[in-house]
């Protein structure tokens, strides 16, 4: 029993989105439900599914995915036309979407796709309310990384 547990833990994940962190300053999180077709989770689970170009947008009082691409499978959608950059609607409490409308029209965040993962069997998109980074705040960032990663040489070398 242990050895499934283990297994489901490390495949949780589907897809990260690596340059939300480099290209914004993220502020806060949120975790949203999706709203898919059955070849769409087939595809997921088989690993095929990207938010790397992937934004939110906020509509007539609905959050929606655009631009994140899940690739069909060959096998599970012959009777389907599948559209793989689909706009899929996000499921998230009137409350959730109060706080992400008015962050994003009052004070200029925008939402962004951190990761997409899976959740007690059902796909869970985390997302993130982020401020754009300019391109010194990305230098300064990456200077703090270097130096923290050689600091850490460092002291590996000298204990």
């Amino acid at each position: 029993m242990s050895k499934s547990k283990d297994k489901k833990q490390s495949s949780s994940t589907i897809a990260l989105n690596r340059r939300a962190r480099h290209d914004y300053f993220i502020e806060d999180r949120l975790e949203a439900g999706l709203v898919l077709e059955g070849w769409e989770v087939k595809s997921l689970r088989a690993g095929k599914g990207r938010i790397a170009e992937a934004y939110v947008l906020i509509k007539d009082g609905e959050a929606f995915l655009l631009g994140s691409h899940i690739q069909p499978l060959e096998s599970a959608s012959t009777h389907v036309v599948a559209d793989a950059t689909r706009t899929r609607k996000l499921l998230l409490h009137e409350r959730e979407l109060a706080t992400l409308i008015g962050a994003t029209e009052q004070k200029g965040y925008t939402i962004v796709p951190l990761a997409m993962y899976w959740s007690r069997g059902k796909a869970k998109l985390e997302i993130a309310l982020a401020k754009g980074k300019a391109k010194h705040d990305k230098r300064e960032a990456k200077k703090t990384q270097d130096w923290q990663r050689r600091k850490a040489q460092i002291m590996r070398s000298d204990g």
